[in-house]
């Protein structure tokens, strides 16, 4: 009889799983029986997380381009709202014409009578000529930039591109400054900027009540954040007269106070989880093959946050705690399982083995399908990519890694664990209602008998 198109689905799936279970069967059961691999496995993972976390650039959020632009409008003190909205009309209708605008809206009164805000909606990036095509072309020709080096006479000459001093004052040098668009088209620097003088007096600056100078920066292309602020303590540290001491604002200031708090946060989650555990199976040291896996997780999220050129900001941290969940959730299914084969009366290394067999099919559905979910965040794109794509890299890294090392690791860490709980509470055996535990159960007396025999 012809099978449909869904028995030969399952009757393919039903093969290559059996494979799959053959191969994995064999190799599983290496650090069960030289547990020592198990621990050197351990260690390493431990180790690696430490390196990686020295390594992975460090941030407090990702840079994100949202779309949209909210602009706050004050008009002359004494103004109506009637004469605030007149101003306000006339400059959405020229933000409207601009080529980038997908559509504008305004609220008078936000405020008071002569306040108001305009909030912008902007088209797709594929629709937009990027800032920063015009910033660099414009830091090229009226500052400076370094194009190459040439040798001539023995000597090694730097080619530094700039423009002449006499065209640099020229406000109409704009026109004669081109930057290529999105389409190929050299379009003149004129149209996207405009120069005007402007006086202003001059303040004194405050922070905190004491006198201060702000300093504005930018990150350098390739760093984090996290670099930018080390960089700047050491520099002040070396170079500051006595006396004299920096602080950060902004979002800055809240990076620099929390970053320390990243490890105190990750140790409180997996003591939490660890305690929960212990009221889970009444023990004190079988937790401890579960937590133990985790790490093989961490260090599988700092490496593809690595490859994939990701920070180690909140993002990337909340990434990192739900996988500490979503790891010891999967080791329970094995650890809980060889608990009741063990009860049951099988060996601790039968117990685990066997656990270790039929728990495979649950566990690589429950990761996988975490990991695919995941993806659509791994390669997102448009406005909160980059807020999405952290999350999804951390998460996707650290199920694959973690799961591989749970199905060879945990197993040999339940045979030591539950070896030092049964030294000090007996283990009780009682008779399983599981069927399949029931039918091991039945061969391995038949073997035992035949053994003895």
């Amino acid at each position: 009889m012809k099978k449909d198109f869904s028995s030969r689905v399952r009757s393919a799936y039903e093969t290559a799983f059996g494979a799959l279970l053959g191969r994995y069967t064999r190799v599983a059961m290496l650090p069960i029986r030289k547990k020592w691999l198990a621990a050197v496995a351990v260690v390493a993972a431990m180790a690696m997380t430490v390196v990686l976390l020295r390594m992975v650039p460090t941030g407090f959020v990702p840079d994100e381009d949202m779309g949209s632009l909210m602009v706050d409008v004050s008009t002359p003190s004494g103004y109506t709202m009637a004469k605030t909205e007149e101003v306000m009309v006339r400059m959405t209708d020229r933000i409207q014409q601009l080529p980038e605008v997908e559509s504008v809206g305004s609220v008078v009164g936000f405020g008071g009578a002569n306040k108001g805000m305009v909030q912008v909606q902007l088209k797709p990036w594929s629709q937009r000529v990027s800032p920063s095509t015009v910033l660099n072309e414009l830091g090229a020709f009226l500052g400076s930039s370094y194009v190459s080096n040439f040798n001539k006479y023995n000597q090694v000459y730097q080619v530094t591109m700039q423009l002449r001093p006499t065209d640099r004052a020229d406000l109409h040098s704009l026109d004669r400054l081109f930057v290529r668009s999105a389409e190929g088209r050299m379009l003149p620097v004129s149209q996207f900027v405009t120069l005007r003088k402007e006086y202003m007096p001059q303040s004194l600056g405050r922070f905190n009540m004491v006198g201060s100078i702000d300093v504005t920066g930018s990150v350098a292309q390739g760093n984090s954040t996290g670099d930018a602020i080390r960089a700047i303590r050491e520099v002040a540290r070396k170079e500051l007269p006595v006396g004299y001491g920096i602080e950060f604002g902004g979002i800055t200031r809240e990076e620099s106070q929390t970053g320390s708090n990243v490890v105190g946060i990750f140790l409180v989650c997996i003591f939490f989880v660890y305690l929960i555990m212990v009221a889970l199976y009444e023990s004190l040291f079988i937790p401890l093959a579960v937590i133990l896996g985790v790490p093989f997780g961490l260090m599988g999220a700092l490496i593809f946050a690595q490859l994939f050129g990701v920070q180690n900001n909140i993002y990337l941290q909340v990434g990192l705690i739900m996988l500490i969940g979503l790891l010891c959730k999967t080791a329970i299914l094995l650890t809980e399982y060889a608990t009741q084969c063990r009860h049951a009366g099988m060996s601790l290394k039968q117990s685990a083995f066997f656990a270790a067999k039929m728990r495979l099919r649950p566990i690589l559905m429950t990761s996988l399908t975490m990991i695919f979910g995941m993806l659509p965040l791994m390669f997102a794109s448009g406005a909160g990519a980059n807020g999405n794509r952290t999350v999804g890299v951390s998460t996707v890294g650290g199920m694959l890694l973690g799961t591989l090392g749970l199905l060879f690791v945990v197993p040999a860490l339940f045979v030591i664990f539950q070896t030092l709980q049964e030294r000090f509470k007996p283990v009780e055996f009682v008779e399983s209602d599981d069927p399949l535990i029931v039918e091991e159960m039945k061969k391995i007396e038949e073997y035992r008998a035949a053994k003895g025999k």
